[in-house]
């Protein structure tokens, strides 16, 4: 079977994104065992599952295109990742202010943002590029979700690093009143 031009195109980045998703739950397994805090682990461990799940879709994608399909229709859209944060606000709130996270955990997060980043950037650019609009779909609400994922890491870090700060800013984001 010709696999043509377009569908290798694919098939390139998709391995591209199994890889990305294979670091990325690796990176937040390890982080999650190195966590000093419950809420720390259950957020990272939540993003270990997430990252499975997309390599998951990016396999199946890729089975699929191997054997001469176009991009398929999927309906793709994790609920787990539109409470990310909440669940995390929800864990931190209930630690309290007395957590004080290690410059190991902060530094793992902070490199995990960045992996989030480069997901969101890859997924975008092959939103972009993608010729079937199922195939421009998924990549944007992966893009999203990785969006999601680095918010989530990024009130987490803030977290790690001021408690009292972060407790400031998520009961009262706006001192002015406005």
């Amino acid at each position: 079977m010709e696999i043509s031009e377009e569908q290798s195109r694919m098939l390139e980045a998709i391995s591209t994104a199994i890889e990305m998703e294979i670091d990325g739950k690796e990176c937040y397994l390890a982080a999650g065992r190195d966590s000093g805090n419950e809420a720390g682990r259950e957020l990272l461990l939540s993003l270990a599952e997430e990252e499975d799940a997309h390599r998951r879709h990016f396999e199946a994608l890729y089975n699929k295109i191997s054997q001469g399909h176009d991009w398929p229709a999927i309906d793709f859209q994790s609920e787990r990742s539109r409470r990310i944060r909440t669940d995390l606000n929800a864990a931190c709130q209930a630690l309290g202010m007395t957590v004080a996270g290690s410059d190991s955990e902060k530094d793992a997060v902070q490199a995990a943002i960045e992996k989030e980043k480069q997901s969101y950037t890859f997924y975008n650019a092959h939103a972009a590029k993608a010729v079937y609009e199922s195939e421009k779909q998924f990549y944007t609400t992966l893009a999203n979700e990785e969006w999601q994922h680095e918010l989530a890491l990024v009130d987490y870090h803030e977290y790690l690093s001021d408690p009292a700060g972060w407790f400031v800013n998520t009961e009262h984001p706006s001192l002015d009143g406005g």
